[in-house]
């Protein structure tokens, strides 16, 4: 099972040698994939939550795709009603084909509303413009003589049409920060639906939540990536088991002020790399 961090692109802690720095860690400790996030209109509703400086997706990745060499680079998620679907083919086989094949397409159809209505695009409307944009987007990928070859697609969201767009469209269903019962549960739903629409079914790659805590944690409704290290190593094993193919990380706890302190973040990945290293040591 692969594992892949969520390195913040955003916060008054973020600057380029920052993200320079945060890349180089994921990589240099040995991680398997870096992912970014996404806002192009840092509205009100978004600034509460993820303020300026944002540093958009493409142009991170396609600067990072130069200063590593090995890790894969990924978004976690791009909002696909933002972009024209031509453009976002464009941009991704483009990258994709720069770094050496290294580009994971997370996609979601989004929430800030203030946003949508700062870009002109309908907030009511943006499950069915994902869609459109996505079968678009594959389409473009089938001319492989110009974009060679397709990017793997990794779509969020929860609801039945997030599920179904999943098996339609994704190689990789990427829910994020849920707790185990949630994901035992309904994995096998998106498997039952793949099925259903008579396709392979899409892998699981969770985005989880990583804080580690002094004391373990209790409750069915713990998130998984939450509690002791030892805790974790449990669920990163259990997740193996369900049939995760990746397992992203997610060091951010909601506080922008986080990232001020990217160091607290690094020593958790650390931890996590050490005791998989001492599991797998014979």
């Amino acid at each position: 099972m692969r594992l892949g961090v969520n390195v913040p692109n955003f916060g008054p802690g973020t600057d380029p040698g920052v993200i320079r720095h945060w890349a180089q860690t994921v990589e240099g400790l040995g991680f398997d994939l870096l992912m970014v996030s996404d806002h192009v209109a840092i509205t009100p509703d978004v600034a509460a939550k993820y303020p300026a400086p944002f540093y958009e997706p493409f142009t991170t990745l396609s600067w990072l795709a130069g200063v590593t060499t090995r890790v894969a680079l990924g978004t976690t998620v791009l909002i696909v009603p933002y972009r024209h679907p031509l453009l976002v083919a464009r941009m991704a086989a483009n990258l994709n084909d720069l770094s050496g094949g290294r580009l994971v397409l997370g996609v979601g159809i989004g929430w800030a509303r203030q946003e949508f209505e700062a870009l002109g695009v309908a907030h009511d409307q943006r499950g069915r413009i994902t869609d459109e944009h996505l079968a678009a987007i594959t389409a473009a990928w089938a001319d492989e003589r110009d974009y060679r070859g397709r990017v793997p697609i990794w779509v969020g969201g929860e609801s039945r049409a997030a599920l179904l767009r999943t098996v339609r469209f994704g190689q990789a269903w990427h829910p994020l920060w849920n707790t185990l019962p949630y994901l035992r549960e309904t994995y096998p739903r998106v498997v039952a639906l793949a099925a259903e629409e008579g396709v392979a079914a899409p892998a699981l790659a969770p985005r989880i939540q990583l804080r580690v805590t002094p004391e373990p944690v209790t409750g069915t409704d713990r998130p998984a990536g939450v509690g002791t290290i030892e805790q974790i190593m449990d669920d990163l094993e259990e997740l193996r088991v369900l049939g995760a193919e990746t397992v992203v990380l997610d060091p951010f706890h909601g506080d922008p002020e986080q990232t001020l302190h990217p160091e607290t973040s690094w020593e958790m990945l650390a931890a996590v790399i050490a005791r998989r290293s001492a599991k797998e040591r014979p």
